[in-house]
């Protein structure tokens, strides 16, 4: 996976599907892992305007064009939406945070050529996070 995470990393911004104002949560432990790395981060979430300082878009179509990769803290069949707006969106890079990952979801990114991890992976441990 070393070359799909390399490839991914190299976008300008990254998006952050199932953003949550909890800090508790994933989704919000993700975003705050790209801010501490000094990385452009844009969350995505329907119900929120702002989290942590940075303002929310409603939805994979509303990201600025300079996100072409997400990550996806989202339930296995949200996910599966999810990636289709990325294709849509062309978005170039698909990360599906453990306990995202489905099947099918895989499956369509490859299809669509889309570089996709959902090994198991997570973004907190490979690029190091800690909570402050």
């Amino acid at each position: 996976m070393k070359k799909e995470i390399d490839e991914f990393l190299k976008a300008e911004a990254f998006g952050v599907v199932g953003a949550s104002t909890d800090r508790s949560k994933y989704g919000n432990r993700v975003l705050r892992c790209y801010q501490m790395h000094g990385l452009k981060a844009v969350p995505v979430n329907p119900k929120e305007k702002e989290i942590e300082g940075e303002p929310c878009v409603a939805s994979v179509a509303e990201l600025p064009a300079a996100v072409t990769s997400i990550s996806v803290i989202t339930p296995p069949l949200v996910t599966e939406r999810v990636v289709e707006a990325a294709a849509l969106k062309g978005i170039r890079n698909v990360w599906m945070q453990p306990g995202a990952e489905s099947p099918r979801a895989v499956e369509f990114c490859r299809e669509h050529g889309i570089n996709v991890i959902a090994d198991g992976s997570c973004l907190l441990v490979v690029l190091g996070y800690r909570e402050h």
